[in-house]
């Protein structure tokens, strides 16, 4: 795993600006990842929407699937605004480690990229949500691409998911440590495919 350097951000820009949305960075979503084997006595604090013991996965993918930044091990009783408060997405921008870039956006000028993400994350600069009840034309329109868009992070998860049974399949190994192992490894062997397969994606 690794940040992206230049050109990746660069490819990732070209991706966000062809789809009108201007100096996005991805699409940031979390998954669950059932625990077979979670021991008895975590078994309340790792349940939560899915009825079943999970630890989570926070992703950012790009919309050729690659995941280009991953943070796991959160108990699945947790939401992805939790995640989010533990995740070290942002630590760069906290701290000022980021680019500052200048462009405008409906008459607003805005200094720093963003991701997209649905509604039940916050409304931060560098966040945009879905609309989840547009009213206008405009909004009718920017919930409908943002949608579109976003399919694109729960078609990485399907593909990922996909490509390798142990992640699609209930884990069944006892400890954490594991797990880590586990996750961190099939997300690099995905991003080597993705990136190896790169080249025939392109448009003639």
């Amino acid at each position: 795993m690794r940040t992206p350097n230049t050109k990746d951000v660069s490819l990732l820009l070209q991706e966000g600006n062809a789809r009108g949305f201007p100096e996005m960075l991805g699409l940031l979503d979390c998954m669950h990842w059932e625990w077979k084997n979670c021991p008895t006595a975590w078994h309340d604090t790792h349940r939560g929407h899915h009825n079943k013991p999970t630890i989570i996965l926070e992703a950012v993918a790009s919309k050729d699937l690659w995941i280009w930044h991953s943070f796991f091990g959160m108990a699945g009783s947790h939401n992805d605004l939790n995640v989010l408060e533990h995740s070290p997405l942002f630590d760069n921008p906290i701290h000022g480690r980021h680019t500052l870039v200048n462009y405008v956006v409906n008459i607003h000028h805005y200094t720093m990229r963003y991701f997209l993400t649905d509604g039940i994350y916050p409304r931060w600069a560098i966040l945009i949500q879905l609309i989840s009840h547009p009213t206008s034309g405009k909004e009718r329109l920017f919930a409908m691409n943002h949608n579109a868009t976003r399919k694109d992070m729960e078609r990485a998860f399907g593909v990922f998911q996909g490509r390798w049974a142990i992640i699609y399949n209930p884990v069944r190994y006892w400890q954490k440590n594991d797990l880590f192992k586990i996750i961190k490894m099939c997300i690099i062997l995905h991003n080597m495919i993705i990136e190896d397969e790169r080249h025939t994606n392109l448009q003639p």
